[in-house]
């Protein structure tokens, strides 16, 4: 069974993260089926894409062992092209999310319209803690959602965030007990699946294009500085440590 399952029932389409033995981390493999999905053109009677992870967690983000294999410094990102097709895609995306969404997992909650979570689930951008940093697409996400203090706290800090602060603070949408989650977020499918759907891809398109407005400032030198944490020894050390379990060594350098 491939690294992405969906599943269709009637108007709405559900798209399944398949890899719980490694929290549904992000290979190559996983990140193209993605890319697949979210730039298919929808059928005239879809209404609604479901996002959920296999297993207890949602998705723990890039696969770092296969980054640390085949490192990439370049300014092109696998994972962004999937979010921004997932920006981009007609159709209202619902996030179901249990268990920690981290990383790249966080920010793929965030790219959808609605994040429902279980109170037990967390979520974080950790990559501080590893020697890397997110790029200007990315962090333009979390500006979008969080606002300048929480995008603080959840990326200079690096620790994992309760779903019920991410809910408190407006991040995301939902955070329930963990045994209303389906219930709470059918709740949110069922009154999409309901409504005018070119209402829906109309306003979807509006929101995206009037949070464009960041697009447009010069950001090229931010982009040096996030290649060259990337290029790092730091990040090498972290991303080692991480996959080893050991307190990183930060030089630096």
């Amino acid at each position: 069974m491939g690294r992405v399952r969906v599943e269709t029932d009637g108007p709405v389409k559900t798209v399944i993260l398949n890899r719980p033995e490694k929290r549904n981390a992000m290979d190559v493999e996983m990140l193209d089926a993605l890319y697949d999905v979210f730039t298919a053109m929808p059928d005239k009677n879809d209404r609604v894409i479901v996002v959920r992870g296999e297993g207890p967690s949602f998705c723990a983000g890039i696969d770092l062992a296969e980054r640390q294999r085949n490192p990439s410094t370049g300014s092109e990102s696998p994972v962004e092209r999937v979010f921004y097709a997932m920006e981009m895609n007609p159709l209202p995306i619902v996030a179901i999310v249990q268990g920690a969404a981290i990383a790249g997992g966080c920010e793929m909650a965030l790219h959808c319209e609605f994040v429902v979570a279980a109170e037990t689930a967390r979520f974080g951008m950790s990559l501080a803690q590893i020697g890397l940093a997110p790029t200007w697409f990315l962090t333009k996400k979390l500006m979008e959602v969080a606002g300048p203090v929480g995008t603080r706290e959840i990326l200079l800090l690096g620790e994992p965030m309760p779903a019920r602060w991410m809910a408190d603070h407006g991040v995301i949408c939902r955070a329930v007990p963990e045994d209303q989650l389906n219930a709470e977020a059918q709740k949110i499918i069922d009154r999409l699946a309901a409504n005018a759907p070119l209402s829906l891809r109309a306003m979807k398109a509006l929101i995206v294009r009037e949070l464009a407005f960041r697009d447009g400032i010069d950001h090229a030198d931010i982009d040096t500085m996030v290649r060259a944490a990337r290029g790092s020894n730091d990040a090498k050390d972290g991303i080692a440590a991480r996959l080893e379990k050991r307190p990183p060594v930060f030089t630096g350098s």
